[in-house]
């Protein structure tokens, strides 16, 4: 059997079996395939009637003609097997880069589209940015968050699309701040927000650098119930004073989180940069629940670590 027709077999499989566990736990959103064959390697996820494919990059030589070749055979199969139209399927590389990697534009253009997720809306777009606005790797823990999120004041840092304020807020949570540095995140937030009926006099959002936003915080006396810290592996963007590196940083960033939270209260950092490794004196502090955190849908059990602080 070629490594073509196997590839078309787990992805047959897998759409089977995935689709049933995406009725049961209630999302449009999530993944069918997950590089199991080595010859493809990509990562292959369902958003309602769309399907958006990730090549990760191997190192392969491969010449341009052979590449798009095997794009095609890639793009022709998925196709078929999920009997979705080429046009309604995004393909995008996925290269190992230090940057702002889930800010960066693609230079396509498309439409924006609702998706549900376990209650929620959420608006995504799978052609104009190396992310679609909703990471799902963390389904489990933005689920955790809706649930303990009940009479709390909520603070989501590196919000991103602001999709773990949308399940506090939704969860019961009466108040929230969401920050993040980008401005076209934040509006995305909003809107996200505004699909889910929240309140944006209560639920706010802040446009700062998280180190920035974090010394004003302590030094303010702010105090929080349940916070999430799930900043990018590194950034160096221009806006920010300083460049982020999740390794070097974190302990900082944890440490001045624990400072803003209540009695009782929950801190939840996640991070996705591979081998990361959390400092010695914070692990006393925290439960490490990342075989609970990452989804049935995830065959790669080590997309991320989370942690679990208690106050």
């Amino acid at each position: 059997m070629s490594a073509l027709q196997d590839f078309q077999n787990r992805l047959t499989k897998n759409q089977k079996h995935f689709a049933k566990w995406a009725k049961r736990v209630g999302t449009e959103a999530y993944r069918i395939y997950d590089r199991d064959i080595p010859q493809y390697p990509v990562a292959v996820d369902i958003y309602g009637g769309r399907a958006h494919i990730a090549e990760y990059d191997t190192g392969w030589q491969q010449t341009d003609e052979e590449h798009a070749a095997w794009v095609a055979e890639v793009m022709a199969t998925v196709s078929e097997v999920l009997g979705m139209p080429p046009k309604t399927i995004a393909f995008k590389i996925r290269r190992r880069q230090k940057g702002e990697f889930q800010y960066s534009r693609t230079g396509h253009h498309s439409a924006d589209f609702e998706v549900a997720e376990q209650g929620r809306r959420f608006w995504v777009n799978l052609d104009e940015y190396l992310d679609t606005g909703l990471f799902l790797d963390h389904r489990p823990t933005r689920k955790r968050v809706g649930e303990e999120a009940a009479g709390k004041r909520f603070l989501n840092l590196f919000a991103y699309t602001g999709s773990f304020t949308v399940y506090a807020a939704t969860g019961g949570a009466p108040e929230s701040v969401t920050v993040d540095l980008s401005n076209t995140y934040l509006d995305w937030a909003k809107r996200n927000f505004q699909l889910n009926q929240l309140d944006l006099g209560r639920h706010k959002l802040v446009r700062a650098d998280v180190f920035r936003y974090l010394e004003t915080a302590v030094d303010d006396g702010e105090l929080f119930d349940l916070i999430v810290l799930d900043p990018p592996s590194f950034s160096n963007s221009a806006k920010m004073l300083d460049i982020l590196d999740v390794q070097r940083d974190h302990k900082k960033l944890v440490r001045s989180c624990l400072k803003l939270l209540m009695p009782g209260g929950v801190l939840y950092f996640s991070t996705n940069l591979r081998g990361f490794e959390l400092d010695a004196t914070l692990a006393p502090l925290c439960r490490d629940i990342s075989a609970q955190s990452v989804p049935e849908d995830f065959r790669n059990r080590k997309i991320h670590q989370c942690f679990r602080f208690e106050v």
